[in-house]
């Protein structure tokens, strides 16, 4: 909540009849509506800090954007907490693939007894001083995710993977979504958007190589089936139930899959 800037240009003092109205009424005023008045402000006050803070038990609204449009990459670091009662020990080594994983990785890494690890699958010129450290580092890779990852089998307990799989045309995901159950032991979490949250832009295309194809919730049910990826019907559950306790409402698709075995 913004709260609106104040008239620094409006003074009581400015005009000489309103300052003596002011005086006036003061002098006039019973003690008890002083008090009234006081009172009346600090109701105001509490009312006006309390809707500002109103979700400070629940989840808070996401503020960034990739490319200016919704990002299911900062929806991941809302849910670290419901993730992490879903998954339980499976957060303690987590692979983030996706655009800004320096962001979800360096949030990861704050998490006690959690190790994190980044596959950022475009470019990052762009990107600060911290992102290139972890890359430097070798906790984030620059890796295109239409060829295999560089891990082997079951190397993660958990892979998460957001906004990534949206630039991809079906002949690359076939490849792509089936690595990340290889590469994980205990599950895949996919975080994807709504059709028509997003629209095509030019800096989109040159950055991605194409525009999002934000598929609806039915298509992905059918693609799952067809490439053998199974729910997670348990973390699903637990999952939710943590979203309901947090009232915490997803702003993208989240789809809980096993892992290859």
């Amino acid at each position: 909540m913004s709260r609106r800037p104040v008239n620094s240009s409006r003074r009581y003092g400015d005009a000489g009849g309103g300052a003596a109205l002011f005086s006036y009424s003061k002098s006039r005023s019973p003690p008890f509506i002083s008090i009234l008045l006081i009172v009346l402000g600090a109701l105001l006050i509490v009312a006006y800090f309390h809707s500002g803070s109103g979700r400070s038990g629940g989840i808070k609204e996401p503020v960034t954007r990739v490319e200016g449009d919704f990002s299911c990459t900062f929806e991941v670091q809302r849910t670290i907490p419901i993730l992490k009662k879903a998954y339980g020990d499976s957060m303690h080594k987590v692979l983030h693939v996706g655009p800004d994983t320096c962001s979800v990785v360096s949030n990861l890494l704050k998490e006690e007894e959690t190790e994190a690890w980044g596959v950022e699958p475009y470019d990052i010129e762009d990107a600060d001083t911290n992102c290139k450290g972890l890359v430097h580092n070798g906790i984030v890779r620059v890796s295109d995710i239409k060829f295999p990852l560089p891990y082997r089998p079951k190397s993660f307990p958990l892979v998460i993977v957001s906004d990534a799989l949206d630039y991809l045309s079906p002949r690359y995901l076939n490849k792509t979504l089936p690595d990340f159950a290889r590469v994980s032991a205990d599950g895949v979490v996919v975080f994807t958007g709504f059709p028509g949250q997003r629209k095509a832009k030019a800096a989109e295309v040159s950055k991605y190589g194409r525009a999002a194809k934000l598929r609806s919730s039915s298509w992905w049910a059918r693609y799952f089936v067809q490439t053998s990826l199974e729910e997670n019907e348990v973390a699903s559950k637990k999952f939710s139930q943590a979203a309901e306790k947090n009232s915490y409402k997803p702003s993208c698709q989240i789809f809980h899959l096993r892992s290859y075995h």
